[in-house]
């Protein structure tokens, strides 16, 4: 049953300006949603933003509730038990994500398989061949698009289970054409994604949906895949988290093989059968061991520093904001570097990046980074 402390930390997510970088920074710096809530107005405002973000009210996240429930699913917050433990070592991982199906099987060893749209028959046959080898072993995770994922969706569930990690709500299947795909994979495995009901799938959600297959996954499999596809977004995700990357080669004349290839080359496990992938898996056991995962993202509440009650006094933070804002630019600069020039705590640096974020002034990035956004938010 969702608590009072559900709907507070609801409300922070689908706050405007709040991913989940931002939203982890609020909940250490004040200890509870409540009291993150609380400080947003004040914090937007000595960013520069002259009107506080948008919250949603308690009636609106309640009926995110209530809708996830009646499709028969549930929303999971990070930290608690039922929130799959590879995902939660994402630096930005997602505070909430709606499940369909079984949550259970987001916790088991899991590998990727992903490809392109308009896949060879040859790549489909293969991705059937390791779909079903893998299955028996581990889940297979894909994001439930046409060609290469709804295969390998479709053969592993002859096996074993599977997930299907998508970009829109749980009540928008994408493409229509896998909706009979999707609702057998929710009966038979789950259905994973981190936006709310009645989301339509747009171009800036499925790099989301990409990340969530990544972050599932001890390693990704790409089957087929053009130079610029998602497929390789998944895949670089997946390396930047250390993450164990396998290529199935293809023909140099085929274009749908050329992203795949590049991989090899650059050091991706090349692989023609199931057992490539799992024999190169063995050593994630002691890398990634479930149930250390589990206790390192639960336990008690972050407590706050007196650092951090310091620096709500104005006088704490004029210098730093003066600062940080006359060293960031367009050009992505690193919080270390931030850090190193301004001469400035790490507290202290990230409490003015936090109004900056909430402003709308800086843009978060990957590997811990930040830009200064133009005047007209490009």
């Amino acid at each position: 049953m969702r608590t009072e402390d559900d709907i507070l930390r609801l409300r922070l997510v689908r706050t405007e300006g709040v991913g989940p970088i931002t939203w982890r920074r609020l909940l250490d710096r004040y200890g509870s949603p409540a009291a993150a809530l609380d400080a947003l107005p004040r914090l937007a405002r000595e960013g520069g933003k002259t009107s506080p973000p948008a919250v949603p009210s308690i009636s609106d996240v309640t009926r995110e509730f209530e809708q996830t429930e009646k499709l028969g699913g549930q929303l999971i917050f990070i930290g608690d038990p039922a929130y799959p433990p590879l995902l939660a070592h994402l630096d930005d991982a997602p505070p909430v994500i709606a499940v369909l199906g079984d949550a259970a099987l987001l916790a088991r060893p899991a590998v990727a398989i992903v490809g392109g749209r308009n896949a060879s028959a040859a790549g489909l046959r293969i991705a059937e061949m390791l779909a079903e080898g893998l299955a028996a072993q581990v889940t297979v995770v894909s994001g439930l698009a046409r060609g290469i994922d709804g295969v390998a969706h479709t053969a592993a569930m002859r096996t074993g289970r599977t997930v299907a990690a998508i970009a829109g709500g749980l009540d928008v299947p994408y493409p229509a054409e896998n909706t009979n795909l999707q609702r057998l994979i929710a009966e038979r495995g789950a259905v994973i994604t981190e936006a709310s009901p009645g989301t339509q799938p747009q171009a800036r959600h499925f790099p989301r949906r990409n990340r969530l297959i990544a972050g599932l996954s001890l390693g990704v499999v790409v089957v087929e895949a053009a130079r610029r596809s998602g497929s390789l977004i998944t895949a670089r995700i997946a390396q930047d988290l250390g993450r164990e990357v396998f290529a199935v080669p293809g023909s140099p004349l085929d274009p749908r093989a050329r992203g795949g290839n590049d991989l090899l080359r650059e050091g991706a496990i090349l692989t023609e059968t199931a057992q490539d992938v799992l024999d190169n898996l063995s050593g994630f056991g002691a890398l990634f061991p479930l149930g250390a995962m589990g206790e390192e993202i639960g336990g008690d509440p972050p407590c706050v520093s007196e650092e951090a009650d310091h620096l709500e006094q104005p006088s704490g933070l004029d210098r730093a904001r003066s600062r940080v804002v006359a060293l960031l630019g367009p050009t992505p600069t690193k919080v270390d570097d931030l850090m190193r020039r301004c001469q400035l705590s790490p507290a202290a640096v990230m409490a003015v990046l936090l109004e900056l974020e909430l402003a709308g002034r800086v843009e978060t990035l990957p590997g811990n980074r930040f830009a200064l956004l133009t005047e007209s938010g490009s």
